[in-house]
């Protein structure tokens, strides 16, 4: 194991300030899976999100002096993973687009217990718009309070609520309605 390995998240990131690629490397390797899963549950596909995902961490390089602990880091990772992804939401949604026809693997693996249901709530989260998406991905997969969630899409508490409460309801009216449709076939 490296040296830089061993740090802990506030000395890698002393040593990354101080122009030391390895310890700026340990902390991509820390994070990546964090910024890339985020980046894949907003935009459903997987080159677009590791090209997102680089774009998180260059960024991150060039800001570096400007980030004061890890807990600092974890939260400005988050912010601009989920940032970037809606501006290139957005910027596809004003272009044709095709839809999305294959189904995401999901990072973690484990949740594989029923592939078919974890396939159609992809599909259906992919339909959310850019901020509700954001606060979805942020509460379930990431596990932040609605709080923190505030604090890092720049939204009031009630805002974050509301866009939990709307989504879960559109999801939940969602499966019931192909679950319907299922039976009757």
């Amino acid at each position: 194991m490296k040296a830089s390995e061993a740090w802990s998240g506030d000395e890698l990131l002393t040593h990354a300030r101080a122009g030391e690629s390895s310890a700026f490397a340990a902390l991509v390797r820390r994070y990546q899976r964090t910024v890339y899963s985020i980046a894949l549950r907003m935009l459903n596909d997987r080159h677009r999100a590791e090209d997102l995902a680089q774009e998180v961490f260059l960024q991150l390089y060039r800001a570096l002096d400007s980030i004061d602990s890890d807990t600092h880091l974890v939260f400005w990772l988050r912010k601009v993973a989920v940032n970037r992804a809606i501006d290139r939401m957005r910027q596809e949604s004003r272009h044709d687009s095709e839809p999305l026809t294959d189904a995401v693997t999901v990072v973690d693996e484990s949740i594989a217990d029923d592939p078919l249901l974890h396939r159609r709530m992809t599909e259906l989260i992919a339909e959310l718009s850019p901020a509700a998406r954001a606060v979805v991905v942020l509460r379930y997969q990431e596990d932040l309070d609605p709080v923190d969630i505030a604090g890092t899409l720049d939204m009031s508490i009630n805002t974050v609520k509301s866009h939990l409460k709307r989504s879960l309801m559109q999801l939940r009216a969602r499966v019931q309605g192909t679950a319907i449709v299922e039976d009757i076939r």
